[in-house]
């Protein structure tokens, strides 16, 4: 928020949250439509009874809570993805703008994170990630590397940052190509090579570490939910196959957390390690 010291917190906290939730609001419907040859411009509709949306009922958030969450023409239950793609959206962009020192940078990394939650609901579905959104993603982090050359960055730095974020790739292609794509997709290869442009050489370490930091716990969170809502329920399948340690989990989700951990709030790794010694 460093550029607009000039406006009241509370308005420029209002602005973004609101310019975040209707943008998650299209990220919603983008990620309904996207591979299924449906277009964009289509009117919204229930997915249940194909009743078209009034207006009001589009409404980011809101519409939601006030609809409990059903549809107003035949009750059924409206995705809690929407709701909480929407919220996501709005919280990211606040965080993106107040770390932002610099306008054209700041409209980069609110577009990168945009997509970012797109390619993280995506995978969470279907385990896997969409190449055109990998490279929508390098071109905005070299877009922004550039940007910075401009404003004085050495060219050193900028050598050290795509390093750093090829070796980053190099670590996750190394894990792919070991355990035969059992561990990771190489869609999270792909993926690590933006993520680390972005955040630069300083953060690649950071965000690798981190990201399986929040997998593991998060993971082993699942596990022992799961273990006790299956206590004294034998014969009831919460899940359409039963989560073990050998199930597949997206990673993409837990990368983009290390991601964000690293560029929104500047978490060094290698800093908590030393202070817990």
């Amino acid at each position: 928020m460093e550029l607009f010291t000039n406006l009241p917190l509370w308005f420029l906290v209002f602005v973004t949250f609101s310019l975040g939730i209707i943008i998650g609001s299209f990220l919603n419907v983008y990620l309904y439509r996207f591979h299924t040859g449906k277009s964009l411009s289509g009117k919204s509709h229930c997915l249940s009874c194909g009743n078209s949306l009034r207006p009001y009922e589009l409404f980011p958030l809101l519409s939601y809570l006030c609809l409990r969450g059903r549809c107003r023409h035949c009750g059924s239950y409206i995705p809690a993805r929407y709701f909480l793609v929407e919220l996501l959206t709005g919280i990211l962009f606040v965080l993106t703008a107040f770390t932002a020192t610099e306008l054209v940078s700041m409209f980069i990394a609110l577009i990168f994170v945009s997509i970012l939650v797109v390619i993280a609901v995506y995978d969470l579905y279907h385990l896997i990630i969409p190449d055109e959104l990998i490279i929508s993603l390098a071109l905005l982090a070299i877009l922004e590397q550039g940007h910075l050359l401009m404003r004085g960055q050495s060219v050193v730095d900028f050598g050290c940052t795509i390093l750093a974020a090829t070796l980053g790739s190099v670590f996750f292609y190394s894990l792919w190509h070991y355990s035969k794509g059992k561990w990771i997709g190489f869609g999270d290869v792909k993926l690590a090579m933006p993520l680390g442009i972005m955040v630069g050489y300083t953060g690649v370490f950071s965000m690798i570490v981190l990201s399986f930091w929040v997998g593991a716990i998060i993971g082993l969170a699942t596990l022992a939910y799961l273990a006790i809502k299956r206590r004294g329920q034998p014969h009831l399948r919460l899940l359409p196959q039963r989560f073990t340690m050998k199930s597949a989990i997206p990673f993409a989700p837990f990368l983009i957390i290390g991601f964000l951990g690293v560029y929104l709030f500047g978490i060094n790794v290698i800093f908590l390690l030393s202070y817990g010694y």
